[in-house]
């Protein structure tokens, strides 16, 4: 799917008020450690409702016996989000700028120390990755789990997971 349809059906999808249904809550809880529970509880209901269907889909393509480390990733992935602050509209203008304004790590640095809250905001949720993975390492999370939280935006040839496990989570999000 392209990234643009991705991006659209994201953003109709997060309109949405609501989390998952409690079963699917349920079991997403199931699969997580207790300082990940934590972290799975912060994040919107929409968020969650993604991440569960992304945990899912992972679970479908590597079988009913996928690790547990690798379940969480697909939750958490996306949990550094949360520190950012911003709602639907201020992710899509986050993202819009990510293509035109806000790209090189020193431009991303730059947002993240702004005076301004909104700059501060937008900076933070273009770290995601990397504030999620430490919110992980301080939940005490599988190596797994913290190194595809900081992996997933990057290209193929830069992951380091087994390359299954990587290409079933990052296929699992791409929907």
């Amino acid at each position: 799917m392209s990234r643009l349809s991705h991006l659209v059906r994201r953003f109709f999808g997060s309109l949405r008020p609501g989390g998952p249904p409690p079963t699917e809550q349920k079991w997403a809880e199931s699969q997580l450690l207790p300082g990940e529970r934590v972290i799975w509880r912060s994040l919107s209901g929409p968020d969650r409702r993604h991440s569960a269907a992304v945990a899912r889909r992972v679970e479908l393509a590597l079988g009913p016996n996928a690790p547990r480390p690798v379940l969480a990733a697909a939750l958490l992935h996306d949990c550094g989000k949360v520190e950012s602050g911003l709602r639907t509209p201020g992710r899509v203008v986050a993202t819009v700028l990510a293509v035109n304004v806000v790209k090189s790590d020193s431009d991303i640095a730059r947002w993240t120390s702004s005076r301004s809250s909104w700059k501060r905001s937008v900076g933070n949720y273009r770290r995601h990755p990397d504030i999620g993975a430490e919110m992980l390492i301080d939940a005490d999370s599988d190596v797994l789990t913290v190194t595809w939280t900081k992996e997933h935006h990057l290209p193929s040839a830069l992951w380091t997971l087994d390359p299954a496990i990587a290409s079933a989570l990052h296929e699992a999000d791409d929907d």
